[in-house]
């Protein structure tokens, strides 16, 4: 649970239909609204730090590509899936 000393109290403006839909999801969650919303902006905030870590990624691939035989593996350590496994 939450401490309500480190809430803070905000106002937001939306839609009748968008509350509407907001209230019902979350009666059906057994949430209050406010928790609801502040879920949802949660999982928004993770959305947008993984797309930006995700174009980090790819932009340091665009400064720096791999090379050619870098992710090579040799072929005594491939694994085909027909072998069955010991850690012997």
């Amino acid at each position: 649970m939450l401490n309500n000393s480190h809430m803070k109290i905000i106002q937001i403006t939306m839609d009748s239909e968008l509350a509407a839909r907001v209230d019902e999801c979350a009666r059906r969650l057994g949430a209050t609204r406010s928790a609801f919303t502040r879920e949802a902006l949660r999982a928004a905030l993770r959305r947008h730090n993984e797309r930006d870590l995700e174009e980090r990624h790819r932009a340091g691939y665009r400064k720096l590509p791999s090379q050619p035989h870098e992710f090579e593996v040799p072929e005594d350590d491939w694994a085909w899936g027909d072998e069955s496994w010991s850690d012997e």
